[in-house]
């Protein structure tokens, strides 16, 4: 059975809807068991909760009679609620819950390296909110009480996902979702802080100035309290026009490929300007990274950048990437994979598993490849566009293979900045940093 919390409470089986009885405290009931599914729910907290801590003398009466109900109407579809100690527990057979759902969704979000991706994940998650949790049978108090954790991270996806909207410069799409959810949580300072800077990117800072005006009269007749230094900083930006809140900040040594921030060239080679995606090698994965390869169209802008991919075939690639997203962030999950290997094969020519590891992707980039002759009679080998999304990949792949088998290999030297580590040719041996001097941070 499909059953549905998160807005007003449905139940389908096999896409048809059930209903589960015509008493709103008996669905309710269920709705609190099913939250719970799984774990036993004592009677007396099932009293407390339906009655808000006074319940009657026959309430432990009433719930028997609501759990023989359900079981009754709900029993043939699947539905199997177990007596236990004081208690009763929803066993979760193969029923899906919107709540797993957008729990599931939440969590490969926080995991996707690609910010498209990203967004896409917390797309799915707050789809599946049509509204308060069980909206038609709880009250405002009830769901203070049962899932004041979920709100939560309702609310910190609705925030991620902002953040990430503003960073790839959609700071409209941020207007349209954040007005309707600073409405309803006025005293949200971060989520208020998203909305008045999308609102002044969209030429609108008349309405930003407002917003904080509404928050900071809330706060201060609800709480007391004064907005924190970070709106308040935000406002005064905002309100003497600061240029730099106008477009997501640009990254230092950097170059703009289509949309995309790439790192400049330093390495000599583009197997090592690959390596050099990664900026801060000798700090572990830096809060925000260094990190240049956030989507795959980092990728497919980077193969085109180093001439491994031409703007045709990049165009193509990043149309078919837009339809199958999840395709696109497993090749660039796989990308950055062969990007590790190759780091480790290059500081330390002696570690045999890097070198193995990068070895397979130079076989499958190799058999991805065809051989033809060019305008010049010359032969080569290319990449065919039937290699689809994996083809910077497998470019990435057969720039490392070349490297590999080529004696420069031996005059790779790592950058010793601190918090640096990019990589570069030095034939002369006297080459100091990767960049006159210069390094990512």
């Amino acid at each position: 059975m499909d059953f549905r919390l998160l807005g007003p409470f449905e139940i389908r089986h096999r896409g048809r809807p059930v209903t589960a009885g015509p008493r709103r405290q008996e669905r309710c009931l269920l709705g609190l068991l099913l939250l719970e599914a799984g774990r036993v729910v004592s009677t007396d907290r099932l009293t407390d909760l339906l009655w808000d801590g006074e319940p009657p003398a026959t309430a432990r009466g009433v719930v028997h009679t609501y759990v023989g109900r359900l079981r009754q109407s709900l029993g043939d579809h699947g539905l199997t609620i177990v007596t236990r100690h004081d208690g009763y527990l929803v066993e979760p057979a193969d029923h899906r819950r919107d709540v797993d759902e957008f729990a599931e969704f939440c969590r490969q979000a926080g995991e996707a390296p690609d910010t498209a991706e990203r967004v896409r994940l917390l797309d799915e998650a707050l789809a599946l909110w049509r509204g308060p949790l069980l909206a038609d049978v709880a009250g405002d108090r009830l769901r203070e009480r049962l899932a004041p954790r979920l709100h939560e991270q309702w609310l910190v996806a609705v925030r991620r996902r902002a953040e990430d909207l503003l960073a790839m410069g959609r700071h409209e799409r941020v207007v349209t979702d954040l007005l309707p959810v600073a409405d309803r949580c006025p005293a949200q300072e971060r989520l208020v802080a998203l909305l008045m800077t999308a609102l002044h990117r969209d030429g609108r800072p008349a309405e930003a100035l407002h917003r904080y005006d509404v928050t900071a009269k809330l706060l201060r007749a609800d709480l007391g309290v004064a907005p924190g230094a970070e709106l308040r900083e935000l406002r005064d930006r905002i309100a003497r026009r600061d240029p730099r809140l106008d477009r997501p900040p640009a990254p230092a040594y950097a170059v703009r490929v289509r949309d995309q921030w790439l790192p400049w060239h330093v390495g000599g080679h583009p197997a090592l300007e690959f390596c050099n995606t990664y900026a801060g090698w000798r700090q572990p994965h830096p809060a925000g990274g260094g990190e240049w390869l956030r989507g795959y169209p980092a990728l497919a802008a980077w193969a085109e950048h180093l001439d491994l991919a031409d703007p045709e075939t990049t165009t193509r690639l990043l149309r078919v990437a837009r339809r199958a997203p999840g395709e696109a962030a497993a090749v660039l999950r796989r990308a950055t994979t062969l990007r590790t290997f190759l780091y480790a094969c290059l500081t330390d020519p002696a570690d045999e598993h890097a070198f193995a590891a990068v070895a397979e992707f130079a076989r499958a980039a190799a058999a991805a490849s065809v051989f033809v002759r060019d305008a010049s009679g010359l032969g080569r080998w290319v990449l065919p566009a039937e290699a689809g999304l994996d083809l910077p990949l497998h470019a990435a792949a057969n720039s490392a293979a070349a490297l590999l088998a080529d004696p420069r290999r031996f005059t790779v030297c790592a950058c010793p900045a601190p918090r640096c580590g990019w990589l570069f040719l030095d034939p002369s041996r006297q080459r100091r940093y990767c960049s006159v001097a210069t390094c990512a941070h």
